[in-house]
């Protein structure tokens, strides 16, 4: 990845719906050449455009990131079940004797609660360990300042 690749995902983290017109000007690459770029690089590693939610705005006001162990025979069912699950913003395969990390969205503790309940019913859970997300004070920034990544 050179120099004009590394300014445009750069661009794209801070706000992917700019438009390339502003992009152009703000990284003095030609329009053709951003969009040439963009479309050979949504193969390569964009993987998704998404936006980023207040989600208690929309009344989910419990949120949680979940560690799970599982049972060798339950790991993949489980796997599974977190991935279809509406409530499972995000799943993550991890280490340090853990299996998967989940973040959670709930409109209540209630709901966390019953969703951890199904689970332990489910499937044969060995730990877990949930941490509550009070605040979020920095998210999804990495790459999104052209000025701080050193080009």
């Amino acid at each position: 990845m050179n120099k004009k690749d590394i300014m445009i995902i750069s661009n794209l983290r801070n706000n992917a719906r700019m438009p390339l017109t502003m992009m152009s000007k703000k990284t003095c690459i030609p329009v053709s050449t951003l969009f040439d770029r963009l479309k050979a690089n949504e193969d390569k590693f964009i993987v998704k455009h998404t936006s980023l939610i207040d989600f208690q705005k929309l009344g989910y006001n419990t949120r949680a990131n979940i560690a799970f162990k599982a049972d060798r025979e339950d790991k993949d069912l489980l796997k599974n079940y977190l991935i279809k699950n509406c409530s499972v913003n995000s799943v993550y395969r991890i280490n340090n004797g853990y299996d998967y990390m989940v973040e959670a969205v709930f409109r209540e503790l209630r709901d966390l609660e019953e969703f951890l309940d199904d689970i332990d019913k489910k499937f044969r859970i060995t730990d877990k360990k949930s941490f509550f997300i009070i605040e979020d004070i920095k998210r999804e920034s990495f790459m999104s300042d052209p000025d701080l990544i050193g080009i």
